[in-house]
């Protein structure tokens, strides 16, 4: 796993195309009936809380579970009070807090990384933190992690990641929990997550959390993987925004829309499923800017201390921010995987590095870079929004099945220079609605989801 100042410069050297086009949800092509079979599970153990029940069974000090639709977890009284001095500005503010401790979680996987995400709502006043700790094989346990200090807003605090922690045997690189050694270091074999809910003093405001939960994993080292079997021809009619007509624009979040894939993606997801910032929300935005609400999404998911906008659970956090929305960050298997999600009408946004030469027709080569999976061709080949596209119209590309297939899912490849770096394993950021229809949730269900 790069370092945290890699990671933003790979998300840097991206380019990525906006345009809008409304929100559909219709099928280009029609699914086959019924539901695809699954495909084989991954070393991948996904888990979250989210009833009522997982809220009640947790340890809480000051919090407690609110029952509903949505159920979701909120500050019932201060457990205390104290000063946060924001790294950012160097603001120091006092803030009541109370805390919610997670039972332990024994993964299916014993990991070599684990990345938390969360979906929560954040008022004025308010914000969160979310720290992992994890147990080693040997029964030994890591410190308690700082996985994100978030809100929605950036009024409150600067939301940012946490650098230089670490045991010795394991350390937090941005949003993602490595052990040091992944050949040969112990494995994560359970974790806990605790949140730690904050408000400003004398109010009732408080945030309220609705999911929080953590991917763990054990993907092999590989430069290449096995071809997928394709199993459904179908598109989704996905929003069209390019990060490149932005270029220049905000250089105060990461250099402008050139770095913006990662948003740029999240907000195509998020226009598919209905919700969009209102004209009260891009009040901010400079009049005659096109597609205004990708800036919008490139400052709310922005990382003050990554310096970009490309922590993959602040992706996740900003889409669960629109109404009755549901995100997380995993790792899938295969295309398979994909499939059984486009199939139920869910579309992917995927991470992937590559060479020019190793994705055909792309015309660009990225250290990292986030596309979204809008469907199949009858040849099997990947419907991609690839937002590093000159304008909007040009957003929608087909690329090659296995190609696209190995540049995501394999964890090693080599640069133009010859030398060795890192893949992403399959990590990808799901966005579902939070009450899905029957064929929803099995798909969901499925990949590991629910």
């Amino acid at each position: 796993m790069p370092s945290p100042a890699s990671r933003r410069t790979v998300l840097a050297a991206a380019v990525a195309a906006a345009a809008g086009a409304g929100t559909l949800s219709s099928a280009a092509f029609a699914a086959p009936r019924g539901d695809l079979p699954p495909a084989p599970r991954p070393p991948v153990d996904h888990h979250a809380w989210t009833t009522y029940t997982d809220w009640r069974c947790g340890n809480g000090a000051g919090t407690r579970a609110v029952p509903g639709r949505r159920p979701g977890l909120v500050i019932a009284h201060p457990l205390g009070r104290t000063d946060y001095t924001d790294p950012h500005t160097g603001t120091t503010a006092a803030w009541e807090y109370a805390t919610w401790t997670s039972p332990v979680h024994r993964s299916r996987v014993p990991a070599t990384e684990v990345i938390a995400s969360w979906n929560a709502d954040t008022p004025l006043g308010t914000w969160l933190q979310i720290e992992l700790r994890g147990r080693y094989a040997d029964g030994t346990d890591t410190p308690w992690y700082v996985m994100g200090r978030w809100a929605a807003g950036d009024t409150d605090i600067r939301r940012t990641s946490v650098d230089g922690q670490g045991d010795g045997r394991s350390s937090v690189w941005t949003d993602t929990l490595s052990v040091d050694d992944a050949a040969n270091g112990p494995r994560l074999v359970s974790y806990r997550l605790r949140l730690t809910l904050y408000r400003a003093p004398g109010t009732r405001r408080t945030p309220t959390v609705w999911r929080v939960g953590a991917m763990a994993s054990d993907i092999p080292d590989r430069f290449t993987v096995p071809a997928s079997t394709p199993r459904l021809v179908r598109e989704l009619a996905v929003p069209r925004y390019s990060q490149n007509i932005h270029a220049g624009q905000y250089p105060e979040y990461d250099n402008g829309g050139e770095a913006w894939c990662s948003p740029t993606s999240s907000q195509m997801i998020i226009e598919y499923w209905g919700r969009k910032p209102d004209a009260e929300d891009l009040a901010w935005v400079e009049p005659g800017i096109q597609d205004p609400q990708v800036c919008h999404a490139a400052r709310f998911t922005y990382d003050y201390q990554y310096e970009g906008c490309g922590n993959w659970p602040f992706n996740a956090a900003y889409a669960a921010t629109y109404p009755a929305m549901s995100a997380a960050v995993t790792r899938l298997g295969s295309l398979g995987d994909v499939e059984t999600l486009i199939g139920a009408g869910i579309p992917v946004i995927t991470s992937q590095s590559f060479r020019e030469e190793e994705l055909t027709g792309a015309g660009y080569g990225t250290s990292g870079h986030l596309m979204t999976v809008i469907g199949f061709t009858p040849d099997g080949d990947v419907v991609a929004n690839d937002p590093a596209s000159p304008d909007d119209e040009a957003v929608r590309r087909v690329y090659r099945r296995h190609e696209w297939e190995t540049i995501w899912l394999r964890t090693k490849r080599y640069d133009a220079n010859g030398k060795v770096r890192s893949g992403t394993g399959g990590v990808c950021y799901v966005y579902w609605p939070a009450h899905p229809d029957p064929a929803q949730r099995r798909a969901l269900r499925a990949v590991g989801l629910l």
